[in-house]
């Protein structure tokens, strides 16, 4: 399988993909498959940033962007294993980064966020996700105290 990246706007307009975003029932091909690619990851503002799934191996060459790095098991739960940004011109560059830091790291999906319009607002993002994720950590470690 070949990876592509692929344009919310293009996904959104899709006529397919808005049946099903609308709750009408969508039984053509491809739209259930398509919407597995994606998932939404909340930032401690309570914002949340799409990001296109990945499997490490298949990840493509990115251009300067947010990623998430994550542990995905056979029952489907995911575990955030780092959340960074590449910032690198050479879009090789920042894939040869996040596959050597996924490798490192036991990760088998890679979560990018590619709609940071430029390397400040890319670091909020960074920081806001990663914000976000202690919040839920502290919250499961009191909830089980």
């Amino acid at each position: 399988m070949a990876a592509q990246i692929i344009s919310l706007a293009e996904y959104k307009s899709d006529r397919t993909v808005a049946l099903a975003l609308r709750g009408e029932q969508a039984f053509l091909d491809g739209a259930a498959d398509l919407a597995q690619r994606f998932h939404f990851w909340s930032g401690a503002s309570g914002r949340r940033y799409v990001h296109t799934i990945y499997s490490l191996v298949d990840c493509p060459a990115v251009p300067a962007g947010n990623y998430i790095l994550v542990h995905r098991d056979a029952e489907g739960r995911r575990l955030v294993l780092a959340i960074g940004r590449v910032g690198n011109t050479a879009a090789s560059l920042n894939l040869a980064e996040i596959r050597r830091r996924g490798a490192e790291l036991g990760a088998n999906e890679v979560h990018v966020h590619l709609l940071a319009p430029n390397a400040k607002l890319s670091r909020l993002i960074e920081t806001d996700l990663r914000s976000g994720q202690c919040t839920g950590i502290i919250a499961d470690v009191a909830a089980s105290m």
